[in-house]
């Protein structure tokens, strides 16, 4: 029976020092491998834009729509500039893909086909679709950066609490 003790009590014992080696490192969790937090914030945020109905529309100038002010509010609030990329969801996914983007913002559904190549956040808002459903609305990020997602995912709900969205 003390053999037993002894060994949980020993397992604890380096349960709990591994935990203090981990804090003692700096170690912050959610991170992002890539650092996408760290240089967007005082940076500058790639946004990719797909252009769709009332969530994002394209002129000449600067996207236009609830999407771009959402993120341009975002981007306000990591003290970073919004560098625009237009394009196809294709072709933003592989950018993103490629690390030339940060986001992905379009009207896309929670039902994305994008999941194997993006982080996605939580849905935030919701679009009626033509054929009468409801589609959950979520924008792209970098897979495994989950800093920048976890940030970004605190501010979208705020922002469409707030009216924003």
């Amino acid at each position: 029976m003390h053999h037993r003790l002894a060994a949980a009590v020993g397992a604890v014992l380096l349960l709990l020092t591994s935990s203090f080696a981990l804090a003692g490192c700096g170690l912050t969790i959610p991170t992002d491998p890539s650092g996408t937090l760290a240089s967007v914030e005082g940076g500058t945020l790639r946004a990719g834009v797909s252009p769709d109905g009332d969530w994002v529309q394209v002129d000449d100038e600067e996207p236009q729509g609830t999407e771009p002010d959402a993120i341009r509010a975002f981007a306000e609030s990591l003290d970073a500039d919004v560098e625009w990329t237009v394009g196809s969801e294709e072709a933003l996914v592989r950018e993103l893909e490629n690390g030339g983007l940060d986001l992905i913002a379009g009207g896309i559904s929670d039902q994305t086909p994008w999941t194997d190549k993006a982080g996605v956040t939580r849905p935030y808002a919701e679009a009626t679709a033509k054929d009468g459903s409801t589609l959950k609305i979520v924008m792209l990020v970098p897979l495994g950066e989950n800093a920048f997602l976890s940030r970004l995912e605190t501010f979208l709900p705020e922002r469409a609490e707030a009216g924003g969205l």
